[in-house]
C-alpha cells in the first residue's frame, strides 16, 4: 500500500507546491487492493490544482476508467477548468477489472448471473476506494461527490448512488444498461414493469436519497424496441426510470436532467460530446 500512497503524495505535491507547472491538470496511475473485491483495483486519477481550501474540492467517482482515454475526461475537465466553467476536481476513474461480474444491481443478478459480485462493489467503493480517496487526498470531506458511468457502468453508478446518498449527492448515467433484467425477456412470462431489476428496485425501496440525477440517452443508440412504441428501449428504459423517482418524492423536479441526443450512438464519441455538459451540471462554478 506505501508505493500506492507515494503516487498520491507525489501527484499532489506537483499540484500544491509546483509553480507554473501546478496550473496544469495531473494524471496519476494507482492501485489499491480491495478485501471485498479480493483483487488489487486499478484506479487512474486526474486532478485539478488542489485550492487553499482543500474541502473547496470536488469528487467524481468514475466507472470503466479503463476507458478514461476515449472519454476523454482529461482533455475536458482541463479545457472546463481552464475556461472557469468548473470548480477544482478530483477524479478517481476506476478500471472494470471483471466489468459483467462487478456492475449491475447490488444482491440481483440478471438472468444469466451477470452482477454477481454487484454488492462487493458496492461495498469496495463505499468501505474502501472512498476512504483510500480521501485519506490520501487530505480532504476531510469534499465539496461534491458524484458518481458516472456509462452503459452498464451507468447501471452500477445509478445503483450505487441510490444506496449510499450518505456519501454520494449526485449521479451521472450515460446510456444506461436499464433494461438489466431477472428473466429472458423471450419468456413469454416477462414484463417491463416487473422484471427490469434496478427499476423494481427504486419502486420498492423504501430510502429517500438526497440526490441529482442527470441521465443521458441517444436516438441512434439501438433498433431494439420491446414495446412497438416506436421508441428505442434505451430511451424507454431511461425515461421510465426517471419517472419512478418521480413519481417517490425523493427530490425536487429541478433536479432531475434528462438529455437526449438525435445522433447519439452508444460508443464514446457520442458520450464525450455531453460530457461537457454533465461536469458543468455537477460541478460549475
Amino acid at each position: 500500500m506505501l508505493i500506492y500512497q507515494k503516487n498520491w503524495i507525489a501527484l499532489l505535491t506537483l499540484l500544491i507546491l509546483g509553480t507554473g507547472c501546478s496550473k496544469k491538470i495531473k494524471q496519476q496511475e494507482d492501485e489499491i487492493y480491495s478485501r471485498h473485491l479480493q483483487e488489487h483495483v486499478k484506479l487512474t486519477i486526474i486532478s485539478t490544482p488542489i485550492p487553499e481550501t482543500k474541502n473547496e474540492m470536488n469528487l467524481l467517482i468514475l466507472n470503466d476508467g479503463q476507458d478514461a482515454d476515449k472519454f476523454r475526461i482529461k482533455v475536458i475537465v482541463d479545457s472546463l477548468y481552464r475556461k472557469k466553467l468548473i470548480a477544482p476536481l478530483l477524479v478517481v476513474a476506476v478500471h472494470a477489472g471483471k466489468r459483467e461480474e462487478w456492475y449491475g444491481v447490488a444482491g440481483k443478478p440478471d438472468f444469466e448471473n451477470r452482477g454477481k459480485k454487484a454488492d462487493k462493489y458496492t461495498a469496495f467503493i463505499d468501505n474502501e476506494l472512498y476512504p483510500y480517496i480521501k485519506k490520501n487526498a487530505g480532504v476531510r470531506s469534499f465539496k461534491s461527490v458524484a458518481i458516472a458511468g456509462a452503459s452498464l457502468g451507468g447501471l452500477s453508478a445509478m445503483d450505487i448512488a441510490w444506496n449510499n446518498s450518505d456519501k454520494i449527492d449526485r449521479v451521472g448515467v450515460f446510456s444506461g444498461s436499464f433494461w438489466w433484467r431477472d428473466k429472458d425477456q423471450a419468456n413469454v412470462t416477462y414484463s417491463d414493469a416487473v422484471n427490469r431489476i434496478l427499476l423494481s428496485s427504486v419502486q420498492q425501496s423504501r430510502k429517500r436519497p438526497h440526490l441529482k440525477y442527470w441521465m443521458y440517452a441517444g436516438l441512434q443508440e439501438e433498433k431494439s424496441d420491446r414495446d412497438k412504441d416506436g421508441i428505442i428501449d434505451v430511451v424507454d428504459d431511461t425515461k421510465d426510470l426517471l419517472q419512478v423517482i418521480g413519481n417517490k418524492n425523493v427530490c425536487p423536479a429541478g433536479d432531475i436532467v434528462y438529455v437526449e441526443s438525435a445522433n447519439g450512438q452508444h460508443d464514446y464519441t457520442s458520450w464525450s460530446r455531453v460530457l461537457p455538459d454533465f461536469l458543468i451540471w455537477a460541478f460549475g462554478n
